[in-house]
C-alpha cells in the first residue's frame, strides 16, 4: 500500500464502526456509533460522503435493504467493509503505531497512552 494512501482520522472511524455494526450498519447507525464511542459530532452528511468516498476507493460496499413505512418507502443502504478496506485500515493503525513507538523517552508512553 503506498504511503501516501493513509486513512484520515474521520474514515477511520467510519471504518471502525462498520466492523463493530456488522450487518446493521447503515448511515445514521454508523453516525450514533461514532458519537457515542468516539464521542465525536458527526453529521449524517460527512458520514454518507465519507461512505461514498470509501466505496469509490472499493475500501467498502453498499447493498438496498427493503423500503420500510418508516422511511416512507424508501430503502435503508447498509455497508460493509470490503478487503482492501479492512488492509487500508491496518495499514494506517500500524504506521500509527509506529509513530508512536518511543514517544515519551526510554520507550515509555506519553501522558496516558498505553
Amino acid at each position: 500500500m503506498p504511503a501516501d494512501d493513509l486513512l484520515g482520522t474521520f474514515e477511520q472511524l467510519v471504518l471502525l464502526a462498520l466492523l463493530r455494526l456488522g450487518e446493521d450498519a447503515y448511515g445514521m447507525t454508523v453516525r450514533r456509533e461514532i458519537e457515542q464511542q468516539a464521542g465525536r459530532s458527526a453529521s449524517l452528511g460527512a458520514v454518507y460522503a465519507t461512505l461514498d468516498r470509501l466505496e469509490a476507493k472499493g475500501y467498502v460496499s453498499s447493498r438496498s435493504g427493503d423500503p420500510t413505512v418508516e422511511r416512507r418507502g424508501r430503502a435503508k443502504r447498509f455497508f460493509k467493509v470490503e478487503p482492501p478496506g479492512l488492509e487500508a485500515l491496518r495499514h494506517t493503525l500500524q504506521v500509527i503505531e509506529r509513530m508512536r513507538e518511543g514517544l515519551g523517552g526510554a520507550g515509555q508512553p506519553i501522558g496516558g497512552m498505553a
